[in-house]
């Protein structure tokens, strides 16, 4: 066997709202999550390469590093295109092949064919015995296509030992690929398939416990399209199987995951989830407007009261986090007000708003280029106040309109209303440990610091510990999150705010 080194890089996000770059200072973390893809893959290499992970959101790439690899691979989302061009150039300077897979260069081989080496297209784990061999024999072929969804239930755990764990704030896992549903706007169909696959139960008791075993102890993102299309497995098998481990264990984690609005019809779901130890998920809500729902091929929320939806699975003791979109075609002018008063009225504390953007491979992206209506290729920054789209309202009114909405969700007297809101009808899940840590110890002494006394939220800040104390004192540690998060958002808005920069384009294909 031929002794190689690898070097994986992971390039650099740049700050948007799911980055929490303000929010980390506080605990001391230098990213939000790992690179999960990457450290799938380093599984699948032989133990006997010498294999180093540089992931760029938590330290730099020296040049040294590049210059001993034999190979380097990348791997990336959309968001992350300008740094992924700037760590190829690098290795095409040095003169060392680059190995590229991942979302990105699945869906954008065009815009990397003159600087990447070699490509992995499609979900890598059945290609990889390939190129490894390949890899050995100097016989590396242009392009590796995984035309076919592959079966992750014989998916090989991530390797965590090719991470700093300290530097994260969050771990991840991954239990199914793909979403039953057709969200126009969407590239899952083209990226994961519409028919949900899953991994079984024993996989993921098997990388909890490989979690568990390096020494993690804190939240686990399950970073699944739709961690609910498969309700009856989840039911049956999974969710069980979990439970079964966090109570043997103590409950040493947490989780949170995206999940559709129909989770609210499903009590028995609701419970086991929450018994499991979940206490977040992400909703894609997307508008209030059904006439934008339907545009959107959007029914599975079409067919639900959302506010009720919303309270129910409050009720449950989940924070709801929504994904918001304006700029649908359907969508007039009074949508910015919509938008407000809806996010506002039903306590979603964490409110992540962007402008429609079409997507390679969406049904969207199809349309708009038949219609000649699109302008490039999105950049994923979901703050950048850019789309590809050139859309039906008024593009200034529509840029506008989206900087007061965002400005106006995250002021803080609007902020710590809504957070309120939520606290008065949360209800910590049992599991919930009340010993406090002591990196939440320092991060409750920062905030007193940065929020407390020099923030422009300072006043609304202590109003809200003051009540949190005599009100909600279980939930005082959650308030104090949620003030740091608000922190971050805060800055992001203000980051929005300002004069739209003018950046090249990638033209559509």
């Amino acid at each position: 066997m031929r002794f190689l080194k690898v070097l994986m890089v992971y390039p650099q996000y740049p700050t948007t709202f799911w980055s929490f770059n303000y929010a980390l200072k506080f605990i001391s973390k230098k990213a939000a999550l790992p690179p999960l893809g990457l450290i799938t893959v380093g599984s699948y290499l032989p133990k006997e390469w010498d294999v180093k992970l540089v992931d760029m959101n938590c330290e730099k790439l020296k040049d040294e590093d590049i210059k001993k690899a034999d190979y380097v691979f990348i791997s990336a989302m959309t968001v992350q295109r300008e740094s992924s061009i700037e760590v190829i150039k690098k290795c095409n300077d040095f003169g060392i092949p680059v190995i590229a897979g991942g979302p990105l260069f699945t869906m954008e081989p065009d815009t990397f064919h003159d600087t990447v080496d070699y490509f992995v297209l499609g979900e890598a784990e059945e290609i990889m015995a390939d190129l490894v061999k390949d890899m050995e024999n100097r016989s590396v072929k242009r392009y590796y296509v995984k035309t076919t969804f592959c079966d992750i239930e014989k998916t090989l755990p991530p390797r965590w030992d090719l991470l700093n764990l300290k530097w994260y704030a969050s771990m991840s896992i991954q239990y199914s690929r793909g979403c039953p549903y057709n969200c126009e706007f969407c590239d899952i169909g083209a990226l994961s398939g519409r028919v949900p696959r899953q991994k079984n139960a024993k996989q993921i008791v098997n990388e909890l416990q490989s979690l568990y075993d390096s020494g993690w102890r804190k939240s686990i993102f399950f970073v699944d399209d739709n961690f609910i299309g498969n309700k009856n497995k989840l039911k049956r098998d999974v969710l069980p199987a979990i439970i079964e481990w966090q109570k043997s264990n103590r409950y040493p984690f947490t989780f949170y995951t995206e999940v559709s609005i129909d989770f609210a019809d499903d009590d028995e779901l609701m419970t086991l989830m929450s018994n499991a130890g979940f206490d977040r998920v992400f909703v894609g809500i997307e508008t209030p407007d059904p006439e934008s729902l339907k545009e959107a091929n959007k029914y599975q929320n079409i067919k639900h009261d959302l506010e009720k939806s919303i309270r129910k699975i409050q009720s449950f003791g989940f924070e709801v986090q929504g994904g918001f979109i304006v700029g649908f075609d359907s969508d007039m002018p009074t949508i910015f007000k919509r938008q407000f008063d809806f996010i506002q009225g039903n306590g979603i504390v964490t409110a992540m708003v962007g402008l429609l953007n079409a997507p390679r491979g969406s049904q969207l992206y199809e349309r708009l280029r038949n219609e000649n209506r699109l302008r490039g290729e999105m950049t994923g920054d979901n703050v950048d106040v850019m789309t590809n789209i050139v859309p039906k309202m008024d593009s200034n009114v529509l840029v506008n309109g989206y900087k007061t909405l965002v400005a106006s969700l995250y002021n803080p007297q609007n902020y710590y209303k809504r957070l309120k809101e939520f606290l008065s009808v949360y209800k910590a899940p049992k599991f919930i440990k009340s010993k406090i840590s002591l990196p939440e110890i320092g991060a409750f002494l920062r905030s007193i610091f940065v929020l407390g006394i020099f923030g422009k939220e300072r006043k609304e800040y202590w109003k809200l510990l003051t009540w949190s104390i005599f009100k909600k004192p279980k939930a005082f540690s959650k308030a104090v999150s949620f003030a740091i998060y608000g922190y971050h958002f805060r800055k992001v808005a203000e980051k929005i705010s300002k004069p739209s920069k003018t950046r090249k384009r990638i033209p559509a294909t």
